[in-house]
């Protein structure tokens, strides 16, 4: 069998119906119920029926990304599918990775990302902030870029590099006056393009700390359990294992990079030969691709894939 890991996509990923190629499987049953239970909502509903609008609001998005990652590696474990050696997540998706590994029920995370996401939002206001992804300059001149642009606007608005997802793709965030003098300085620099992301808040950017405070609150009232698989954390590239450190881990990722390249490489240097996204679309699998051409990408989200998933590792 193959060396194999998990990774769980974060927010980009959703869609209307992405859970319905399921059925009523009794995983993914069960998961829609736990979660649904947690936020006494019917997130299955919401899912089903969107509209998109309501599910791109980020109080939405956060837990609907978590209960489509943990249903698909609910089936993986129901129809037999093998321990992966480590698990990892994009951003959020982080947090179905700690539900994977055991380190928080789904109970506790779907509220726990419901507030994440909306002290996110309330964070800074809507049309305040803004993100965009960065094509075709290396990241350390992209982070170079967004130092000169804060320090030329005064320190009064800031630009920062936040997601590091590919060789060629740097996603920067920060208030929208900064980021809008960023795109423009990436290209004169040599960057292809700088694309506006379609989002409500700059994620990731030190301009969440306020929301990252109200995280640190409620994650001190949870009891986090050791974890039963090695769950690698994007702020730091490490696999903490003491409930204190996930805890810390956690509220710094909400105002710090995702290192993402860096998360994939050390995946591949303990040994991982297929990387599996579980979870709607393929957006990690794409970026696993880029990011080393010699790793296998595999997407789990329906029937389908789950078999093809369990041909490419056998």
């Amino acid at each position: 069998m193959s060396a194999f890991a998990f990774v769980f996509p974060g927010q980009g990923s959703q869609a209307v119906g992405m859970l319905d190629a399921w059925g009523s499987h009794p995983a993914v049953v069960q998961a829609l119920q736990e979660a649904s239970d947690a936020l006494s909502e019917d997130l299955g509903a919401l899912i089903h029926n969107g509209p998109k609008e309501t599910l791109a609001l980020t109080a939405n998005t956060q837990p609907v990304m978590l209960v489509a990652g943990v249903a698909a590696w609910r089936v993986w474990q129901a129809e037999g599918g093998p321990l992966p050696m480590a698990v990892a997540g994009h951003s959020l998706g982080e947090y179905s990775a700690l539900v994977a590994a055991g380190v928080l029920t789904l109970s506790q995370a779907a509220p726990l990302v419901r507030l994440r996401g909306a002290a996110m939002q309330e964070a800074v206001p809507v049309g305040a902030g803004a993100m965009a992804a960065v094509l075709g300059l290396d990241a350390d001149k992209v982070k170079a870029v967004c130092a000169q642009v804060t320090a030329q606007l005064g320190g009064a608005e800031v630009v920062e590099a936040v997601n590091f997802n590919d060789p060629g793709q740097t996603v920067i965030a920060g208030s929208k006056a900064a980021v809008e003098a960023a795109s423009v300085a990436v290209k004169e620099a040599g960057a292809k393009r700088a694309l506006p992301l379609p989002v409500s808040a700059p994620f990731h950017s030190s301009l969440m700390k306020p929301a990252a405070e109200k995280l640190k609150l409620a994650l001190a009232g949870l009891q986090l359990a050791a974890p039963q698989i090695p769950v690698l954390n994007n702020i730091d590239v490490a696999m903490p294992t003491d409930a204190d450190a996930i805890r810390d881990a956690l509220y710094r990722q909400a105002f710090g990079p995702v290192r993402w390249v860096e998360c994939v490489q050390r995946l591949r240097a303990l040994g991982a030969t297929h990387l599996v996204e579980c979870g709607p679309g393929k957006v990690l699998s794409g970026m696993t691709k880029r990011i080393d051409p010699e790793l296998v990408g595999v997407a789990l989200y329906d029937p389908a894939t789950l078999q093809e998933t369990k041909e490419a590792i056998a």
